[in-house]
């Protein structure tokens, strides 16, 4: 009986195996064909705006289209003029500050610095018209809203150069009103691709090759692929936008993940999926970031004010970057770059405009990122650093918010007048903190996480460029330990010390069998 039953039992395990295999397998299929299926789907415009009278008149501002717009489009003015993308600020928490307004309008960067004083250049990127002065905009006529910077779908829409967000005076509004739609990859890379002052300034893993980029850009919005938009991951609701960016962020909330989609489990194999746990996504699928054109990864702005013979110059690089510029200093540029990687548990610190700067032997962190192996929220993200050195008090010990630019000679701005005293003692004024007239220059760090030119599954990270003692992309993050990686030299002797007692162990056990069975055997 045992005879059959053993047999049987086994081959049961086996078939129950082979089942449970191909169904997870089947479930993976499943998600992938729902995800494959639920994108394929190309956006319809179930509306022809070309149809409606109010669109067919002759439209000689902007704002005549705005109150078009909202004719139809009633109580969409409001949800705009709560969001962070008109009023260049929210209600945020930040570790050690409480709750704050933060945005545009009081964090201090290591680009163009700031945005107070500058409103007339700066607001090319704000989703209204007439902001000349951030402060004295009136942040509550809605006729001021630019409905057409993200719903134009004609693609020649644009905004005019340094006049505080108005329109390019030679566009056709009304053939612009009339193509609206559902915001595309060119609405929102119009700004965020050229953040910083040109192509991929900022982000280094946003930038005008994603307007159309392949599949070996992204594996999601490659036209030769997925070709997503950006609103298919960056949901919204009511006019507001998930996703983050944490130059401006501090809070774990409404953030867009891959797990919205993936799940925290998305692979066959289970190693990879406790990976999860600690890893984000994006620091195994995106290897490098930076793909196509280059990225600014260090600006010096002690160098600005140079000129030639009295006139501002400039020096590119052979790809054509900037690597001198009389209005900012010098550049340096990096592509096809492997990340820096960070805990981050989703929350940031941030300096804000007029806080002292306690101790400048080390680089001041402008966005310190939060979190540590120690931390259950924590995963380790890969980022992409920037450092600069930029203008600061020492005697009020505070970072210099300068006036960079002006319409006219003469205003003070950096940019027309090229003197650091005249455009931080206007700066200064134009945000209400105090100037002692000294100038020095710092070194400081932002921390910019990279999301997005997502690589395919047979171009992740492998395990052996992390899991290995020389030259590590995580050779940075040690208060963990990491196998293959990490080593003790005491645990490490004393384990070879173990293993060769025990092989000598094994030679005088098996040598004294030998020799008593000889004996042994002598005797029978």
């Amino acid at each position: 009986m045992k005879k059959i039953v053993i047999p049987l039992v086994l081959i049961g395990l086996v078939i129950l195996s082979a089942i449970s295999f191909l169904t997870s397998k089947n479930t993976e299929v499943t998600k992938l064909a729902v995800l494959k299926e639920q994108f394929d789907k190309k956006n319809v415009q179930h509306v022809d705006h070309t149809q409606f009278a109010e669109l067919k008149k002759k439209f000689t501002s902007p704002q005549q289209v705005t109150e078009a717009c909202i004719v139809c489009h009633n109580g969409r003015a409001q949800e705009i003029m709560q969001s962070n993308h008109w009023n260049w600020e929210r209600a945020e928490y930040v570790k050690g500050r409480g709750i704050v307004y933060l945005g545009k309008r009081n964090a201090i960067n290591n680009f163009c610095i700031g945005t107070e004083g500058n409103e007339m250049s700066c607001a090319k990127c704000h989703v209204g018209y007439g902001m000349s002065n951030s402060k004295t905009f009136n942040y509550n006529d809605e006729s001021n809203i630019d409905c057409l910077v993200c719903h134009d779908n004609s693609e020649t829409y644009a905004k005019a150069q340094e006049k505080g967000g108005a329109p390019d005076p030679n566009i056709d509004l009304t053939n612009i009103a009339q193509h609206v739609g559902k915001p595309k990859r060119t609405n929102c890379g119009v700004c965020h691709f050229f953040g910083g002052g040109g192509n991929n300034v900022k982000h280094g893993d946003l930038e005008k090759s994603m307007f159309e980029p392949a599949k070996s850009v992204d594996v999601h919005m490659g036209t030769d692929g997925m070709n997503l938009q950006c609103v298919d991951c960056h949901k919204t609701e009511n006019h507001m936008i998930s996703g983050k960016m944490y130059s401006l962020s501090s809070m774990n909330r409404n953030r867009a993940l891959c797990e919205d989609c993936h799940t925290e489990s998305p692979h066959d194999d289970a190693i990879l999926n406790k990976h999860t746990l600690k890893v984000a996504c994006q620091t195994c699928h995106i290897p490098i970031y930076a793909k196509v054109n280059a990225t600014k990864i260090a600006w010096d702005w002690s160098t600005a004010g140079k000129l030639k013979d009295g006139k501002p110059y400039e020096e590119d690089d052979a790809e054509g970057n900037h690597t001198f510029l009389s209005i900012k200093g010098n550049f340096t540029w990096g592509k096809n770059l492997k990340p820096d990687y960070v805990w981050f548990n989703g929350t940031a610190g941030h300096y804000l405009l007029g806080d002292k700067v306690a101790d400048t032997t080390k680089p001041l962190v402008l966005n310190p990122l939060y979190g540590s192996y120690n931390d259950v929220d924590s995963k380790i993200i890969p980022v992409k650093i920037h450092r600069a050195k930029q203008p600061f008090d020492p005697v009020n010990k505070i970072l210099i918010q300068p006036k960079l630019y002006a319409e006219k000679v003469g205003e003070g701005a950096l940019w027309k007048d090229f003197n650091w005293e005249t455009a931080s003692e206007v700066g200064m004024k134009d945000v209400n903190l105090p100037f002692s007239g000294k100038i020095s220059f710092i070194k400081t760090e932002m921390y910019w996480p990279v999301n997005h030119m997502v690589s395919s599954k047979e171009n992740t990270v492998k395990c052996n460029e992390c899991h290995t003692r020389e030259n590590s992309r995580l050779a940075g993050l040690n208060d963990f330990y990491m196998p293959a990686r990490d080593f003790s030299p005491v645990i490490e002797t004393a384990g070879k010390a173990v293993l060769l007692f025990s092989f000598l162990l094994v030679l005088a056990h098996g040598g004294f069998r030998i020799f008593s069975s000889r004996k042994m055997k002598k005797k029978g």
